[in-house]
């Protein structure tokens, strides 16, 4: 068993649902060293979360925003904590419900996603910033 763990940043994005699958392919080169194993991705933010979900049709993303806005609105009243914004609190609990960690099986030095399967930065912030992801791949590096 080998392990390889390195940090990587997105570039900023907008607030939205962003399919990010090729952006993190490109920066962790090194996966291909794996024959098999997993990989853990994890987002080092409590604003942005990650997800798996469709790949090939943006209204999937442009649906996730609109149904996440509507269960968790912008609304002063309902927040204490809202020091950055009122997508401050909104942010952090979009956050938690989607989830900070993705794990992907790694198969062949790639990615094991399904076809229709993308990863998603979901950027919850109304001001866009880079992100910052550490990604773990544990498994069997090929002979």
């Amino acid at each position: 068993m080998e392990i390889f763990q390195k940090s990587i940043s997105l570039k900023s994005k907008s607030r939205g649902f962003h399919l990010i699958t090729s952006e993190i392919i490109q920066q962790i080169p090194e996966i291909n060293q794996f024959k098999t194993g997993v990989a853990n991705i994890l987002i080092q933010h409590t604003s942005a979360a990650l997800t798996i979900n469709e790949n090939a049709d943006p209204t999937v993303r442009q649906d996730f925003e609109s149904y996440f806005n509507r269960l968790v609105p912008e609304n002063p009243s309902l927040y204490l904590h809202t020091s950055e914004g009122l997508d401050d609190m909104t942010s952090h609990i979009k956050s938690s419900i989607l989830g900070a960690t993705l794990t992907i099986p790694v198969t062949d030095g790639k990615l094991n996603l399904g076809t229709w399967q993308g990863i998603y930065l979901c950027e919850h912030r109304n001001h866009s910033r880079s992100r910052n992801l550490v990604i773990t791949i544990i498994g069997e590096k090929y002979e």
